[in-house]
């Protein structure tokens, strides 16, 4: 596990010189069939990874948000968001993060966040702990919603989507906020923070580091249903934690979808 912490922690730091070195306003963009944008970053990180990987693990495979290569029979697969936080990151917006995990039979066993702009690493190794920058980090003890902050990834063409939630959730005298970065929110529910973030996705990449993090840093990360599931595959949205909410939050999720 030593060689795989160490090559992510370069590999995410390699990833955050290129994401600030091609910070600026008016980015060039696409926009992709699920209506997001794709920028010269996302591209030129991923296939970095896709690179160093095959050149390093050449047994393992790679699911990427931006193109992939999946080996059959493969036990380990690296999982990565190359850029989690596109919209405002191609929109002048610096809040973005480098994501990537280790995944072994479907259990994420290592994870890396790397926030470039403000030099934050959030690493988690299975049964080691949850740090930031080496620092040990631990989730908040909050035991109901009143003035906390719950990240929701609000965007009504997911095939989950939490509108409703977010009203309940406020009406408890919580707090939802969505800055377009789910696997930052997670991070912040990891740090203590936030007391959760809910999000209705289905791609792993954006969910596979954030679940070993927040379960080292003491919380619960489930998918939203409140099972667990496969992070070398299509995921079923997922809630992240502090543990004390999670049952609650899975219940409003059911009354409100």
């Amino acid at each position: 596990m030593k060689d795989y912490k160490r090559f992510s922690i370069e590999l995410a730091k390699e990833a955050g010189k290129i994401i600030k070195a091609n910070f600026a306003l008016g980015m060039k963009k696409e926009w992709k069939s699920d209506n997001t944008p794709l920028t010269e970053t996302d591209t030129k990180i991923n296939q970095l990874v896709l690179d160093a990987i095959q050149k390093n693990f050449p047994g393992h495979s790679v699911l990427a948000e931006e193109g992939s290569n999946l080996l059959e029979g493969s036990e380990y697969t690296w999982v990565c968001d190359p850029v989690d936080g596109t919209i405002p990151f191609s929109h002048g917006i610096p809040n973005c993060v480098f994501a990537l995990a280790l995944v072994k039979n479907g259990e994420s066993i290592l994870g890396i966040v790397y926030d470039p702009f403000l030099d934050h690493l959030f690493l988690a190794e299975k049964n080691k702990g949850a740090t930031l920058n080496n620092e040990k980090i631990r989730v908040s003890t909050s035991a109901s919603f009143e003035s906390t902050i719950i990240g929701i990834a609000l965007r009504k063409n997911e095939k989950y989507n939490f509108f409703q939630v977010a009203e309940i959730l406020e009406s408890r005298k919580g707090w939802s906020l969505n800055f377009g970065s789910i696997v930052y929110m997670d991070m912040l529910v990891a740090n203590g923070e936030f007391a959760a973030s809910i999000f209705g996705g289905e791609n792993a990449h954006d969910s596979a580091a954030s679940k070993i993090i927040v379960e080292e840093a003491g919380g619960t990360f489930t998918d939203i249903f409140g099972n667990d599931q496969r992070y070398d595959q299509k995921v079923k949205g997922h809630i992240a934690s502090n543990g004390i909410l999670h049952q609650e939050i899975i219940d409003i999720i059911k009354t409100s979808l």
